[in-house]
């Protein structure tokens, strides 16, 4: 089993070029280094973690980053998304958020900000209106998709769900595609 502070050097060695672009190579290591990890994570086995402020954003990267990137294409992309909204509300609720550095402190809202419920939503620009005017620009461009669509379309593709002509336009203009 890993830790904590394994996930989170992981991911800080990363950074930020890492975090948010498509990487074959950075996807496979993360899928290698922290698959059996993740799976324990999804079977709640490691809810202990949620008593610090360190195991808490380490299961958030696990549940909510990591699928992103080692199931990238695929409806288990999203299939770990409720947990780890669970665990950030629990997070939030304790205060443990704010003993995160503000560098990584966004991973906590992004299962928030990746949801599909307007209320998620809401809570997601609460909360990185706190952080830097980058990370709040993203928050409130998430926001503005769900409240205009419901859901994110580009997603309707791995979900097998219907795009609609206006999703369908959105998307050909270059609308976010996640």
């Amino acid at each position: 089993m890993s830790t904590p502070q394994a996930v989170i050097d992981f991911w800080q060695q990363a950074g930020p070029k890492r975090w948010f672009a498509k990487d074959d190579a950075f996807d496979a290591t993360f899928r290698e280094t922290f698959h059996a990890t993740h799976l324990q994570a999804a079977r709640r086995e490691l809810e202990s973690w949620l008593d610090s402020a360190e195991g808490a954003l380490a299961l958030l990267v696990l549940l909510d980053q990591y699928p992103r990137n080692a199931f990238r294409g695929t409806a288990h992309m999203f299939a770990t998304d409720p947990l780890a909204r669970l665990y950030a509300q629990r997070m939030v609720d304790a205060g443990l958020d704010q003993q995160v550095e503000p560098a990584l402190r966004a991973f906590c809202y992004l299962p928030f900000e990746h949801s599909e419920d307007p209320r998620d939503q809401q809570r997601s620009l609460i909360l990185n209106q706190q952080l830097d005017a980058n990370t709040y620009r993203w928050a409130k461009e998430h926001a503005q998709i769900i409240e205009r669509f419901g859901r994110f379309p580009h997603r309707n593709a791995v979900l097998a769900r219907v795009t609609t002509d206006e999703e369908r336009a959105f998307l050909d203009k270059g609308g976010f595609a996640g």
